[in-house]
């Protein structure tokens, strides 16, 4: 070997050794990176003739584990969703209130046959009548503000929604951007794998939002799909579409084509849903609460609503009442209608005769709501017979379930807090599985210590390659001194 292929030999050494070191401290800068994945360096040796040629750096290997990863996203998607829908429900348990809440629908159907009693123990007293009147306006301004909260909380899943697909498309053409740097990047010979990390962490943002696969295309490029097989982005990044509602009511619904579900050019993705094909994350949780979970909730208070006014509007619980007259309960103002109780509990109100506030005469309680005349101060039988129709069990629409006014008040409460107990046990299922397959894929990220030890391995192959230079220097000093 001549001293001049020793020195090319040493140079190339001495470059390779430069290459892994900077490779080696990029990683160890970034042991603690999202979506950073481990690099290594790929060398070749250099055959010259029949003489080795020294070392070449082929190029730079990001290591990631494919099928880890994919199912990292899919417990993004899972627990990005299921925190959503139980933080929402946790939220609405403790405004609508629990079984031992003293603002709970339930305790103010309590506290106003408490005060009906009351009222029957001394029918001569205006002032307990009266209490009666106020706590049945609690019930009524409870019922209220329960439907307002819910109708709120669909118009916030309704802005989430709006956020997560605004955030879908950016994302979608972000990593449609660097699938086209990364290709030219590859083409040209240089190294992508930064691209690749930023690449990842866009895609990761993506994952909570609805779950993805991966797949591979030329030149480094990447694909996505959902697990149901709607594509999101293969060359060029689908565009989705979604009109938010300022304001929602209990009526609005996406059936009536009064709320907007997703479109695709123009075309919805589906018109009983909204969601098709994009449903596991954080954007199905969504539709699923403004759609769904929350209609279920108003249904119940609407349900409470109708058995309260059909209760306080039956003459048979009032004989001065006629079918069809307004009893202690309305429809804002009027009778009930059994085909219109949509939203029945954001209306309910006390009828106007018995209210003080409105005017009314709160002794018609005592005397019944159509008395011509006061009667008896003594007589106790007409608010009996109110007393006696809060624990009457009846179902005055179609297939519900025959209760008491304070049983269904009850079964909505229990129902509210197993749905909660329900999704808060799913939330701990889902967070268990994704920090198992984080830890998992963590393992897999740089090891310091690994990395520690190539430093060293590298401080001696770069002092070995400079000993070579250093002695073919020697060599050629000598040389020139004959």
């Amino acid at each position: 070997m001549s001293i001049s292929s020793a020195l090319n030999n040493a140079v190339s050494g001495l470059t390779a050794n430069a290459r892994i070191a900077e490779v080696t401290s990029s990683n160890l800068a970034n042991a603690l990176t999202d979506g950073y994945g481990r690099r290594s360096v790929d060398l070749s040796s250099i055959q010259a003739g029949n003489r080795g040629g020294g070392v070449r750096v082929d190029g730079i290997t990001r290591f990631s584990d494919a099928g880890l990863l994919a199912d990292r996203r899919l417990a993004d998607a899972s627990l990005q969703g299921q925190e959503r829908s139980t933080s929402a429900l946790n939220r609405l348990e403790q405004i609508l209130g629990g079984p031992e809440d003293p603002t709970s629908i339930g305790a103010r159907i309590a506290a106003f046959e408490n005060a009906l009693i009351s009222a029957s123990s001394d029918p001569a007293s205006e002032m307990r009548m009266t209490t009666a009147v106020n706590r049945l306006k609690d019930v009524t301004q409870t019922l209220q503000d329960n439907t307002r909260t819910i109708q709120a909380m669909r118009q916030e899943a309704d802005a989430a929604i709006a956020r997560d697909i605004n955030t879908l498309n950016s994302a979608l053409e972000q990593v449609a951007a660097m699938n086209a740097d990364i290709t030219r990047l590859i083409g040209s010979g240089n190294d992508p794998s930064a691209l690749i990390d930023a690449r990842q962490n866009v895609v990761d943002q993506i994952a909570g939002i609805v779950p993805i696969r991966e797949v591979p295309r030329d030149s480094g490029a990447i694909g996505l799909i959902t697990t149901s097989g709607t594509t999101l982005l293969d060359g060029q990044p689908v565009v989705f579409e979604f009109t938010p509602t300022p304001t929602i009511t209990a009526d609005m619904s996406l059936a009536s084509g009064a709320l907007s579900g997703i479109s695709r050019d123009g075309i919805p993705l589906d018109a009983t849903t909204g969601v098709r094909g994009l449903d596991g994350g954080s954007l199905g949780a969504s539709f699923a609460m403004r759609d769904q979970t929350l209609v279920d909730v108003q249904d119940g208070l609407d349900s409470i609503a109708v058995d309260l006014i059909a209760r306080f509007q039956d003459p048979a619980n009032d004989p001065t009442l006629n079918p069809g007259d307004l009893g202690v309960l309305t429809d804002s103002g009027g009778v009930l209608d059994l085909t219109d109780t949509v939203g029945l509990a954001g209306r309910i109100t006390v009828n106007a005769a018995i209210d003080p506030a409105a005017g009314g005469d709160p002794t018609l309680l005592r005397d019944g709501l159509n008395a011509v005349a006061p009667g008896p101060v003594g007589n106790s039988a007409q608010l009996n017979n109110w007393i006696a129709a809060l624990d009457v069990p009846r179902a005055d629409l179609p297939g519900a379930t025959t209760q008491t006014a304070a049983g269904r008040a009850a079964v909505f409460t229990a129902q509210l807090g197993a749905t909660r107990l329900t999704a808060d046990e799913q939330l701990s299922f889902t967070a268990a599985r994704w920090d198992t397959l984080r830890e998992a894929e963590l393992a897999n990220g740089v090891d310091t210590d690994l990395e520690l030890q190539m430093l060293l391995r590298i401080e001696q192959a770069y002092a070995a390659n400079a000993r070579v230079i250093q002695t073919a220097e020697f060599m050629l000093q000598r040389l020139t001194e004959i």
